[in-house]
């Protein structure tokens, strides 16, 4: 009996050490920020992030590169899975929450909702009124963080071949035009998929991949009247192909950056050299579409500046925007990519 009571006070006691006792305990022992610092400094990292995801052509996924959290944001996504989903259902809730990133993920989702929120205006208003400033500035951001990204990858001779695919692949869909495709649910899962994987890729835009698609206009038609059930059924279809895309691809990614580190960093290297195509910031537009009211170049071209003072300003800005990379990399204290 002595026995037994004292193997039981042992489990007892491993069971406590191993199961948080309260859902606050919980939630502090998962993975994320922990200082108010560290909240705000990933805040505002969500801001730029959800700041890209507005512009046509940008992709959050960059600014995460930029920053330094993709490797960070990829194993976050991951956190949610299989083994999971088994707490959940055996009733161990405060278990699954100590594994999930959620303090980190609603942090850095905090940030690129306020952004969403409250710079759309303001950017359809700089990309509509002062384009060729605007995209300077983005055009030196992502110069500065191919250079920055770049610098992680050991082998640059045999990894050549992936930096090459990498960029071919993203300059020829920056370059494609809007096509006509079926509404189905099939290819709605599809361009839901598609489109969420393409936003975590750095140089893809998710916004852009749906109008090449030919959806944009129908998907954020369906979002103006939500609870309708015709438009339900739509949002509910293309959130599934959303939520099977990220967890998914931010699994392969994962995989990828830790199994073939420097293939998988040239093939992103290369995505945001081709995807400079659709930043150059002196464009004619050749054909445009009037979707919600609003105007978006869906085939233009990219021509050469004139020696004037728009040019010298746009340098500048471009100057601007490669060292506010450098200097955050800096501050972060690691690569960008670790």
């Amino acid at each position: 009996m002595p026995h037994n009571s004292a193997e039981s006070k042992k489990t007892t006691a491993a069971s406590a050490t191993s199961e948080p006792y309260s859902w606050k305990d919980a939630w502090w022992a998962s993975p994320g920020p922990r200082s108010i610092s560290e909240h705000a400094y990933l805040f505002f990292k969500g801001v730029c992030m959800g700041t890209a995801d507005i512009v046509p052509g940008v992709s959050g996924g960059t600014v995460a590169f930029i920053t330094g959290i993709y490797q960070t944001l990829l194993t976050a996504i991951s956190s949610f899975n299989w083994n999971t989903i088994r707490q959940v259902l055996r009733l161990r809730g405060k278990e699954a929450l100590t594994g999930l990133h959620l303090r980190f993920l609603v942090t850095l989702l905090c940030g690129i909702a306020m952004a969403v929120i409250s710079t759309a205006h303001l950017m359809h208003y700089l990309l509509t009124e002062h384009p060729v400033e605007t995209w300077s500035v983005f055009f030196g951001l992502i110069a500065a963080s191919i250079i920055v990204v770049s610098h992680s990858i050991n082998n640059r001779i045999s990894s050549f071949p992936a930096l090459v695919l990498g960029t071919l692949l993203a300059y020829g869909i920056t370059g494609l035009i809007p096509l006509h495709t079926p509404e189905e649910g099939w290819f709605l899962f599809l361009c839901g998929v598609v489109a969420i994987c393409a936003m975590i890729l750095p140089g893809l835009s998710g916004s852009f991949i749906l109008l090449i698609l030919g959806k944009y206009a129908f998907i954020t038609a369906a979002l103006r009247n939500p609870f309708v059930m015709e438009n339900m059924e739509i949002l509910l279809i293309f959130i599934a192909g959303c939520v099977t895309g990220i967890l998914g691809f931010s699994r392969i990614l994962r995989y990828s950056l830790l199994r073939w580190h420097d293939f998988t960093i040239a093939i992103l290297t290369g995505l945001m050299i081709g995807a400079m195509r659709k930043v150059w910031p002196w464009k004619v537009a050749l054909e445009s579409q009037i979707i919600r009211g609003k105007e978006y170049v869906i085939r233009e071209e990219n021509v050469w500046p004139l020696a004037n003072s728009e040019l010298a300003t746009a340098l500048l800005l471009m100057a601007l925007g490669f060292g506010f990379v450098i200097v955050l990399e800096k501050l972060s204290g690691r690569s960008a990519v670790n």
